[in-house]
């Protein structure tokens, strides 16, 4: 008998008890409570001395609870600032815990792997153990292509939430924490948290703390250390590569300082009581711009804060994160707070946390002049020229561009003109310009985004370190400043897909995206320190100091001609690769009947590559459409007087 004739003859219950059914999973992690964790007070300590091997070796004593027989101990998964689930936890090695010295089993959790389930030994008292030790090495990536650095020969970066555990089952504001950290010989150490004491092997501590505040306050250590104090409670703690990279003129730092006034100026009483900028100087560990209640971690190229103009494209992260201190760590999202690092976020109001603080990272940069004005119109025309020509907003909104840190863990793409990316960022803050100039036109120049942000921002007597707000009540206090459809503005712009080009904040504000055949000061200054060569507007490529492709924009010329990226353009109309000659191309084709002759390697194939182009060289810029001062002017003027 066949094996079909077989499964016929079978009555039907038979059959179906040969398919497979599905296994339940049975949870195992405790959700958090807002109750205190009972064990007492957990103290953590880092050895962060081996900067030879790049290794941060953890010991964590956690105190347990009378009777305790089980804990589920969780690394955190969910980082607040990252928008996704990006805790490093291939990092975590050589695990081990102990009870009096004696070696505990431990088991990870089948579902959720973030999770560590220890049983606990019972003793003849039987009151349980009194307290559990584990230990664990981090390993800092020693290669880029391993993840960001964070321990170089000369500086450190220390997040405590990637080397640490937490008792699962309670709010993080509820764990309290000892923290203190083992650094090299002669190092210098700075953070936002309180109560720092130096002891000798150069150990420092702190005082104690919630875990949650623990998190949201990393150190920048290093070898090469110095601190300016802004005013205000704010100071500028740098590390570098090189001692002279910290030799900064007045100037600049008084630069930085007139940021803080004129943050203040906008956002009104901040949450915080002090406040850090944490700067790393460096080439060496890797690059990072992250928002903190009471500091921030921002990576500058090493020479920014002394060749001040050669590198016043670099500079924007500073306003970026400080804003952020009132927008998304003082005030956010209601599913953007969780009560732990376990609970998934939801970004669906990314637009403000982050569109709005990019807003404000602009117009506070020229405020300040930690960027001058040109660069930030330079910036504001490099986005306004992207999305002029961005084939992904025909089909994916910039709502939905808000889960893009959890759907694609911000990994490379082949074609992410299609895909679209974090856009929320910069289409944010273009929508936002437009909310601006709305404001403007709407009250005659009387107020603006400014009234918005001082009274939805402004920290608020009661206590609290976090407030939340929902869609609505961004809503609402626009409308308190001025009456219009916020909601249907909002609902168009943010939620709706094949919308016109985000212009209109730049066309209500008196310029005007226009096309030349030279690169504006923020796409010439990123070109020429990083040597590549972008070509987005005209050929469709983007390309690296060597030739390679390494972006190309979907159904332009380029990728019509079937140039990818990972091509290397080897030559251009029968002479070897050079920037300059393939611009000079570009420039000399005006016939569209010419092509442009490309001769592209992929793998190990080389291949004639005819890419017909007749557009010139084409960057994009904002030009002034009238005479006089413009609305977008004012807006990037100065509040405060300060010195230039």
């Amino acid at each position: 008998m066949t094996a079909a004739a077989l499964l016929a003859a079978l009555p039907p219950s038979a059959v179906a008890q040969n398919l497979p059914a599905a296994v339940p999973i049975a949870p195992a992690v405790p959700d958090p409570q807002d109750v205190p964790y009972p064990g007492g007070t957990i103290r953590l300590d880092i050895d962060a001395a081996d900067t030879q091997r790049g290794v941060f070796r953890v010991t964590e004593t956690i105190p347990l609870a009378p009777g305790t027989r089980r804990i589920t101990l969780l690394y955190p998964q969910w980082l607040p600032g990252q928008h996704g689930p990006r805790g490093p936890l291939a990092e975590l090695a050589d695990l081990k815990f102990t009870v009096d010295g004696r070696p505990v089993a431990w088991r990870r959790d089948p579902a959720e792997v973030y999770a560590f389930h220890v049983e606990l030994p019972v003793n003849d008292a039987s009151q349980g153990a009194r307290a559990l030790v584990a230990s664990f090495v981090h390993t800092s990536p020693l290669q880029r292509s391993e993840g960001r650095i964070t321990m170089t020969a000369e500086m450190l970066n220390l997040q405590w939430e990637k080397m640490s555990l937490y008792p699962a089952g309670h709010y993080v504001r509820r764990i309290r924490v000892k923290p203190g950290v083992t650094f090299p010989a002669g190092w210098t150490a700075a953070t936002a948290l309180d109560g720092q004491a130096v002891a000798a092997g150069n150990r420092v501590s702190w005082d104690e703390t919630d875990y949650e505040t623990l998190v949201d306050s990393p150190i920048f250590a290093g070898a090469h250390f110095r601190t300016w104090n802004l005013g205000h409670g704010v100071t500028l703690d740098a590390v570098a590569d090189e001692p002279e990279l910290l030799a900064a003129a007045p100037a600049n730092i008084a630069r930085i300082a007139a940021l803080v006034d004129e943050s203040l100026t906008v956002f009104g009483r901040p949450a915080f009581d002090r406040y850090t900028f944490l700067v790393a100087l460096t080439e060496r560990m890797g690059g990072i711009g992250l928002e903190h209640l009471r500091s921030s971690e921002n990576q500058l190229e090493p020479r920014t804060l002394v060749d001040w103009n050669l590198f016043d494209w670099d500079r924007n992260v500073l306003p970026h994160e400080f804003a952020h201190s009132w927008n998304g760590k003082y005030l956010r999202p209601a599913r953007l707070w969780t009560p732990d690092y376990r609970t998934p976020m939801q970004g669906d109001l990314l637009w403000v946390y982050e569109g709005q603080t990019q807003f404000w990272g602009f117009v506070l940069a020229a405020r300040s002049g930690v960027q001058s004005k040109a660069m930030v119109l330079g910036m504001l025309a490099a986005q306004a020229g992207g999305y002029s020509e961005l084939p992904g907003r025909g089909w994916r909104s910039v709502e939905d561009t808000t889960f893009d840190p959890v759907v694609a863990a911000r990994k490379p793409r082949p074609y992410a003109s299609l895909t679209r990316s974090e856009d929320y960022y910069n289409e944010g803050a273009l929508i936002w310009l437009e909310a601006d100039q709305i404001i403007r036109a709407g009250t005659s120049g009387r107020k603006g985004l400014d009234d918005f942000a001082r009274a939805f921002f402004s920290w608020r007597d009661g206590g609290e370190r976090v407030r939340t707000y929902e869609a609505a009540d961004v809503v609402a206090a626009l409308s308190a400043v001025h009456a219009y459809d916020w909601a249907t503005f909002l609902q168009t712009r943010i939620a709706g897909t094949g919308q016109p080009a985000p212009l209109a904040g730049i066309e209500r504000g008196g310029y005007r995206l226009v096309w030349k055949d030279t690169p504006n000061p923020y796409d010439a200054a990123r070109m020429g320190y990083t040597k590549s060569l972008s070509l987005t507007h005209s050929l469709g490529l983007t390309l690296d100091r060597e030739g390679r492709v390494i972006a190309t924009r979907w159904d332009g010329p380029a990728f019509n001609a079937g140039v990818v990226s990972g091509a290397k353009v080897v030559a251009v109309n029968g002479r070897a690769y050079d920037p300059e000659r393939l611009k000079q191309a570009i420039a000399q084709a005006r016939d569209p009947a010419q092509t442009i002759e490309m001769l592209v390697q992929r793998g190990d194939r080389f291949l004639t590559v005819p890419v017909p182009y007749a557009g010139g060289l084409r960057w994009p810029w904002l030009e002034r459409s009238g005479k006089g001062e413009a609305p977008l002017d004012r807006l990037l003027a100065p509040r405060r007087p300060q010195a230039r």
